[in-house]
């Protein structure tokens, strides 16, 4: 039970139905104890239970704000960080790898030592 009624300032019609509760509740309607109950409680616990549409809200927000930071790192690639470095192109990435290999760079256990130089291709 609540500490309080729902309904605290009654009207006439609704303090006469108090009355009548003290009485038999077998007198009562099914309509006049809804009315009773409706004085004590806010809602029921069907009314309750009830699914909200909150969740519709919610990932609402939850995808404007990721498209909202998708196009902040769209706009910050194209407009305000640097253009890639030259070391990060294939063709030098491919020109290091050449490098590396005819400086013969770690042949005992590193990338030298996985190079056939006698055919010019990679172990296998």
């Amino acid at each position: 039970m609540p500490e309080e009624p729902f309904c605290t300032e009654l009207n006439a019609e609704q303090q006469a139905l108090k009355e009548k509760e003290k009485g038999s509740w077998t007198l009562l309607t099914h309509a006049e104890k809804v009315a009773l109950y409706r004085l004590q409680f806010n809602e029921t616990f069907a009314e309750m239970n009830r699914r909200s549409n909150e969740w519709k809200t919610v990932m609402g927000y939850v995808f404007f704000f990721f498209g909202f930071a998708a196009l902040v790192i769209w706009w910050q690639r194209v407009y305000m960080f640097p253009p890639k470095p030259i070391t990060l192109t294939d063709e030098w990435k491919a020109k290091q790898l050449q490098r590396m290999l005819d400086m013969k760079v770690n042949p005992v256990q590193g990338l030298a030592s996985r190079w056939d130089y006698e055919k010019k291709q990679w172990k296998k």
